[in-house]
């Protein structure tokens, strides 16, 4: 079990500072990954191509959102009622 956790601490990796978020607040950077994941995959996957260089917006999310928000904007995007455009 300690050894899964070094492991796990050993690969973390922050994101980067974001330029067009300089405030504290980090919301709007929070939901913009969360777009930019879900647009990224949806675009690249209609062309059959690999989604792999999507996965940067989804650490950023992942980093920067509360769980609960996630899900449910996860639940939203299943029922078609999510409020952002993808």
């Amino acid at each position: 079990m300690a050894n899964n956790i070094q492991t796990k601490l050993k690969n973390y990796k922050a994101e980067p500072f974001d330029a067009r978020f300089p405030n504290k607040n980090q919301t709007w950077n929070c939901f913009k990954s969360y777009l930019d994941f879900h647009c990224c995959t949806k675009a690249l996957t209609s062309k059959g191509a690999d989604t792999t260089s999507c996965e940067k917006y989804h650490r950023m999310y992942k980093s920067l959102c509360p769980i609960s928000w996630i899900n449910k904007w996860n639940d939203q995007l299943e029922e078609g009622t999510f409020p952002g455009k993808i």
